[in-house]
């Protein structure tokens, strides 16, 4: 099983990928929001995997809770996937658009919830093994990013054959493409053709009056049969790029 996740440039300071929990309970190894103090990606030692892109529209209402906070919970709950979903589709309508995954390694379920399109039910949905690709729309929307991403990775899965994937170089290979899409390929999402434009590439980079916005992290969590996790990141610091990676074995293998 292998997860890619992807952030970018926002006005809220965060921290790389480390190992970080209060108290007594199951520390997550993940990136943080040093403002809402969640996360958009995350694993423990016993399994549980959790990560979020946000829904791309226009407008979002500044009294909603904080998503980052949704993988957090998870994480650091005691309930399985179907359980944790259903417990946020009660609350859902209390955040902006949201696409967020949980998982559980060790009993092999995974489950996809998400509270757009607006004024439509919330989905819940069992992710089923395969190839499946998440970007700022609902779970498998064939953007042209997103099926760019499928097919590469595809590519890479059917080329390493019996071989190990490195996460280093799928990361290089697939997620700093800089190529953007044709503008009568661009999603309609209610954001001006310009934004559309500027947001259709996989690594995004582009100019605003703030300064630069654009992607400002790249990791990749792989899994092995044998229980062993790895969790590479590439992120910029300092204006600098760096990279770490973080290895353990899941408990209850």
């Amino acid at each position: 099983m292998i997860v890619i996740g992807l952030i970018e440039y926002d006005d809220r300071p965060t921290k790389p990928v480390g190992w970080w929990g209060d108290g007594d309970g199951q520390k997550i190894l993940g990136g943080r929001d040093e403002l809402g103090g969640g996360t958009w990606m995350g694993c423990t030692r016993d399994g549980k995997v959790a990560f979020l892109t946000n829904f791309r529209e226009p407008d979002p209402w500044s009294g909603s809770r904080s998503r980052g906070e949704l993988p957090k919970r998870f994480l650091e709950s005691t309930k399985c996937p179907s359980e944790f979903a259903e417990e946020i589709v009660k609350e859902a309508d209390q955040y902006n658009g949201f696409n967020l995954i949980v998982a559980d390694l060790c009993t092999k379920s995974m489950f996809y919830i998400s509270n757009r399109p607006k004024g439509k039910p919330v989905s819940l949905l069992e992710v089923l093994p395969g190839i499946h690709v998440l970007s700022n729309a609902n779970l498998d929307s064939p953007w042209p990013k997103a099926e760019k991403l499928r097919k590469g990775f595809s590519e890479v899965v059917a080329s390493c054959r019996d071989e190990e994937l490195c996460m280093k170089d799928i990361v290089k290979k697939l997620m700093c493409d800089k190529t953007k899409a044709e503008r009568n390929m661009l999603p309609v999402t209610g954001c001006s053709p310009e934004w559309e434009l500027e947001f259709s590439s996989i690594f995004i980079e582009t100019h605003r009056k703030q300064g630069l916005y654009g992607t400002r992290n790249m990791g990749a969590l792989s899994v092995k049969t044998s229980g062993e996790v790895s969790f590479y990141e590439r992120y910029i610091e300092n204006s600098n790029w760096k990279e770490h990676v973080f290895q353990y074995h899941l408990e209850q293998l």
